[in-house]
């Protein structure tokens, strides 16, 4: 039994989107490592009001960060229907909540449209671009900007 591997072209990367609010955003790929059912947090002491506490992954102590109310959105109220989207982000796991993942893009550099001048200095820091596929505006997230190290280690 022999199995297509599917290779993406040069200069093609695949992003995944998701949903959050009547908002889609998008990040690498290559920095999930799994998407799970919602699961209720245990909240930490003194922590950023986005981290919404942690769970326990196969052993791991996971950080659950809201996603909403990290890019200054509307805090979230979990249900059944949001999940998590398990980030490996530089040197640390961390669990990303949002209400849907909806689509794997494959994109080029060339559909990534600059961010637009009137957005605050907080969304250039983390949005790298937008972009429009299918009547759609996704904003792609750098998650290395949005949790910097020195950031996820006071966490």
């Amino acid at each position: 039994m022999s199995y297509a591997v599917k290779t993406l072209s040069q200069g093609n990367r695949e992003l995944i989107a998701f949903r959050i609010g009547d908002q889609e955003f998008c990040v690498n790929i290559m920095y999930v490592r799994e998407i799970r059912g919602w699961t209720q947090a245990t909240p930490m002491p003194h922590a950023p009001a986005y981290m919404m506490g942690v769970i326990n992954l196969r052993g791991v102590v996971l950080p659950i960060v809201d996603l909403a109310a990290r890019l200054g959105m509307r805090v979230a109220d979990p249900t059944a229907r949001h999940v998590i989207i398990v980030a490996q982000v530089g040197s640390r796991l961390v669990g990303l909540l949002v209400e849907a993942v909806s689509d794997i893009l494959t994109i080029t550099e060339e559909n990534i449209q600059p961010v637009p001048e009137i957005s605050s200095d907080l969304e250039k820091q983390y949005a790298r671009g937008i972009l429009a596929i299918e009547k759609r505006m996704i904003c792609l997230i750098e998650l290395d900007a949005l949790f910097p190290e020195k950031e996820s280690e006071a966490a």
